[in-house]
């Protein structure tokens, strides 16, 4: 292992997640960021995951996806809440979800 390569990994504390969860009851979405992808979704479970799944119970995780760089996954989530964003999740989730 090079220099490099051991610098890197000593810098790397998190891998910061960008997650899309559904609501089993009404199909709702919902789009988050957090460095503990496990106990986020716990507490959106357990309602204590913030406002708008605090409001709704029966969340599924049914995407995510992995950044080693927090501006990266900040603003991933960014898009993905925009209109074009939820857009493209919509078309690339339709052949596993049967969304209409």
């Amino acid at each position: 292992m090079d220099c490099k390569a051991i610098h890197f990994t000593r810098k790397l504390k998190y891998m910061y997640y960008v997650y899309l969860l559904q609501n089993q009851n009404d199909k709702s979405f919902y789009i988050g960021y957090t460095i503990n992808l496990k106990r986020r979704i716990l507490e959106h479970q357990s309602g204590k995951g913030g406002r708008t799944t605090s409001l709704k119970r029966d969340w599924k995780l049914i995407y995510f996806e992995g950044y080693l760089n927090k501006r990266d996954a900040l603003g991933r989530e960014l898009f993905l809440k925009s209109g074009s964003g939820r857009k493209y999740l919509k078309k690339q989730m339709s052949h596993y979800l049967n969304l209409k």
